[in-house]
């Protein structure tokens, strides 16, 4: 605001500006206030940025800790199966950094083979709360129903057909990390590998006897080699017995429980067409080998507990593991018979 004068004497104008006075007021206003504005300014930074570090940075910061943690695998042992069931037990270690501390929900976890494409889901599984330790072992075991008989067929397959194979894990939970109230929703995913059972390579048969009778004529001890991490009790098998591409009678083992890790020993009994044995004894190239013949064996059925396992049976059928067996021994000493090469 200005203000005009007139001074005697020289009759001259003149006009004097207040605006230094104006500005001079503001600035020591903000000199004596300065701690307010800056609290302002601290107000708005907080509300923007805290707000942004919560919903954005921690959840992605869970995320990653999360994706950056290992999961191992020490031993499945699978029980009281049944038709519509069976018991499942999973011993597993989980590894972090230990740089965040946090809490992660028990969560319902799909099992996928992962050696499919797309992953093939085949069975449900709770896994509970865990914590961002740097190593936390995790034991589950429940009884889990089967929802897709033909999607743990083909797990089953690949299991007992491969040397190893790749099991994914994942479901959907939350997050608590120290400090913060809100639960920050993550997803558990995790592919582990497992080995398999290698289609039951190592496969072999002692120990055995015939007699001259038309059923359970051929009994001996078969040792089923294990090299994976499953403990699996299957049950009542009974399994095709193949001898040159024919099909020569049934092969029956009881209460087969396969040991992690180990070489399984069972009695083994079977009903075999006796003639086409004896025949093959005499015939070149079997007679040449001291009465060692091949023998395949393909799964045929599978109980347990007077309960039928399709998705035992129908994986054991899909692999013929191969075993040769020195019967022209057995034939000697059992029965007295001498087999030579025929001319």
């Amino acid at each position: 605001m200005s203000r005009i004068s007139n001074e005697e004497g020289n009759g001259v104008m003149h006009t004097v500006n207040n605006n230094k006075t104006g500005s001079g007021n503001t600035k020591r206003h903000c000199k004596r206030f300065w701690w307010l504005y800056l609290l302002i300014l601290l107000i708005i930074i907080v509300a923007i940025v805290v707000p942004c570090v919560l919903l954005i940075a921690v959840p992605r910061m869970a995320q990653k800790k999360l994706n950056e943690a290992k999961l191992s695998i020490d031993g499945i042992t699978v029980t009281n199966a049944q038709t519509d069931s069976l018991n499942m037990a999973i011993n597993s270690t989980i590894t972090t950094d230990d740089s965040t501390h946090a809490t992660i929900d028990g969560f319902e976890g799909t099992m996928y083979l992962a050696d499919v494409n797309p992953p093939l889901a085949f069975a449900k599984i709770d896994f509970p709360q865990t914590t961002s330790h740097a190593l936390q072992t995790v034991n589950i075991s429940q009884q889990i129903p089967i929802s897709d008989s033909n999607a743990l067929t083909t797990f089953n397959e690949h299991l007992i057909r491969q040397e190893s194979i790749y099991v994914m894990v994942q479901g959907d939970t939350h997050a608590h990390v120290r400090g913060i109230s809100c639960a920050y929703p993550v997803t558990f995913r995790k592919t582990v590998p497992l080995k398999g059972l290698n289609s039951f390579k190592g496969l072999s048969v002692t120990n055995p006897h015939v007699n001259t009778g038309q059923f359970d004529n051929f009994n001996a001890t078969a040792h089923i080699p294990n090299p994976s991490d499953l403990t699996l009790d299957i049950g009542n098998t009974t399994f095709h017995t193949y001898f040159n591409n024919t099909e020569i009678g049934t092969a029956y083992i009881l209460n087969v429980v396969l040991r992690a890790g180990m070489t399984n020993d069972f009695f083994i009994w079977a009903d075999i067409n006796e003639t086409t044995i004896l025949e093959a004894l005499t015939q070149r190239p079997w007679c040449e080998r001291n009465g060692t013949l091949t023998f395949q064996l393909a799964g045929k059925n599978v109980t347990n507990n007077g309960q039928a396992l399709p998705y035992f049976a129908t994986a054991l059928g899909a692999t013929n593991a191969s075993v040769d067996i020195p019967i022209g021994q057995a034939v000697w000493s059992d029965i007295g018979l001498s087999i030579a090469c025929s001319d």
